[in-house]
């Protein structure tokens, strides 16, 4: 269109003169996969996918939820599956949202007040911080997992209104965690809420899957949990864990939660069904680490970021250069996906590498193999 504003094309034409322009990819399948966040595999389990078509066809599902929950979105199933929720994840009350960047934004923008402190790691993702953008409150982050810079920040806020501290338990770019106890016994220090989103760790640690604050037993130390579906569950979706009080104030007065249409049968019937499935095969998770330890001892030395979880980073500095990497990972057969600046910071572009129990020993030795010899070059 000739009326487009100027500074639209302007931007765009700054994203590709820096090579960090955005286009939307087709999937690989015929590429071996180390880039999605389906670690445990379930979005590919034909045993469960069946066992989900079998119940989703019975007469009483409906294809659409019609409305928001307030109006006439809400139903005894969504109900059903926010009391499982509750029961897994060692909580008070459960509030189900249509995923884990509206979870956030619905925490972040409306329970922090006027007068409040948000206080977030560096690394936080875009949707804490987007969220606490939103909010009436003052915001300020700590350096990434520096327990001492966050201790000093809460020192200087003693005194002030309520202060919310937002971590994540794995991130998503470094694949590495902050010393939880230590966190928790600081904020307890301060009286600062801590806020934990437990993305990756859902489905992946604890019992059943039910993330890293149960398997550290500090469920009860931990003001409010946000547990996504769309990673190791292979599916859609997220909750908000707290108290009766937060679920009622975000039901109340959560934007995102109170003007969006509430997900249907077959979204809520998945994440049970996939929790399900993790709790009748527990092998899986431990089959997950022994993946993460093969790749450990196997990955080059170069750039490699320490994790212990199923997301390994290789930092190659330079949004030309990962993506020529990239590129040349695809011709071998290997799905692995460049991160580029401005998602991470300038000279920390990287090589975004995801394990999942479906990768062969074979495949992953094979990878780490090609990835020794780019380097070498």
């Amino acid at each position: 269109m000739s009326n487009e504003p100027i500074k639209l094309s302007s931007a765009l034409d700054h994203r590709k003169k820096d090579s960090s322009y955005r286009q939307l990819p087709m999937p690989k399948p015929e590429l071996i996969d180390f880039s999605s966040n389906d670690y445990l595999g379930l979005s590919r389990d034909k045993i469960l996918k069946q066992k989900l078509l079998d119940e989703y066809s019975k007469p009483k599902y409906s294809l659409g939820s019609t409305g928001s929950r307030l109006l006439t979105g809400n139903s005894k199933l969504t109900e059903e599956t926010e009391e499982y929720l509750s029961g897994l994840f060692q909580s008070p009350k459960s509030l189900i949202f249509s995923s884990g960047y509206l979870a956030n934004l619905a925490f972040f923008s409306t329970v922090p007040q006027r007068g409040d402190t948000i206080v977030y790691d560096e690394l936080s993702h875009a949707c804490i911080k987007d969220g606490s953008r939103l909010s009436l409150a003052k915001k300020t982050s700590f350096r990434h997992n520096d327990l001492e810079h966050l201790e000093v920040k809460l020192r200087s806020l003693t005194g002030n209104d309520d202060v919310f501290v937002a971590v994540e338990s794995i991130y998503s770019m470094d694949g590495d965690s902050p010393d939880m106890k230590a966190l928790v016994e600081l904020c307890n220090r301060y009286e600062a809420k801590l806020v934990v989103d437990e993305a990756h760790s859902t489905g992946i640690l604890g019992t059943n899957g039910n993330g890293m604050i149960c398997e550290l037993d500090l469920q009860n130390q931990v003001y409010a949990r946000i547990m996504t579906f769309g990673k190791a569950l292979g599916c859609h979706g997220a909750c908000i864990c707290g108290s009766i009080t937060l679920h009622d104030y975000l039901v109340n007065f959560a934007r995102p939660f109170i003007y969006t249409t509430a997900p249907g049968a077959y979204e809520l019937l998945n994440v049970t069904f996939a929790l399900d499935h993790i709790q009748a095969n527990p092998n899986l998770t431990e089959r997950l680490r022994e993946k993460q330890q093969l790749f450990q001892k196997s990955a080059p030395d170069h750039g490699l970021v320490p994790s212990k979880s199923a997301i390994q980073a290789i930092i190659i500095p330079g949004n030309d250069r990962v993506k020529s990497i990239s590129r040349e990972l695809n011709v071998e057969g290997f799905d692995v996906r460049p991160i580029l600046s401005p998602t991470v910071q300038s000279g920390f572009e990287r090589l975004r590498i995801c394990l999942h129990t479906f990768n062969s020993d074979e495949d992953i030795r094979a990878l780490c193999k090609s990835l020794k010899h780019h380097f070498s070059l």
